[in-house]
């Protein structure tokens, strides 16, 4: 899968969050990785003063730590999911 840094592919990965049962947030942060990951409340906070390519990176790397429940997502965001999930 090519990762692509643009605005539209920010939108592509935000929106498999909106399908999933975790909240996504931008906050700012003194975060040693960028981003921290709260899995007791199913939240996910990146950095908000991070520039294009260091969120795409964040949500890149939380995905593909992260269990989620594929069951809501739509064709095309389980298609880029599971492209995600397949990189090492």
């Amino acid at each position: 899968m090519e990762i692509r840094y643009s605005k539209h592919f920010l939108n592509k990965l935000e929106d498999i969050f909106s399908e999933s049962d975790y909240i996504l947030r931008y906050e700012k942060g003194s975060f040693k990785s960028g981003y921290c990951v709260i899995h007791d409340t199913k939240v996910v906070v990146v950095n908000k003063f991070y520039l294009l390519e260091g969120k795409i990176n964040c949500l890149i790397d939380i995905l593909k730590t992260i269990e989620l429940s594929t069951e809501k997502f739509s064709p095309k965001n389980l298609k880029l999911f599971n492209e995600i999930k397949a990189q090492h």
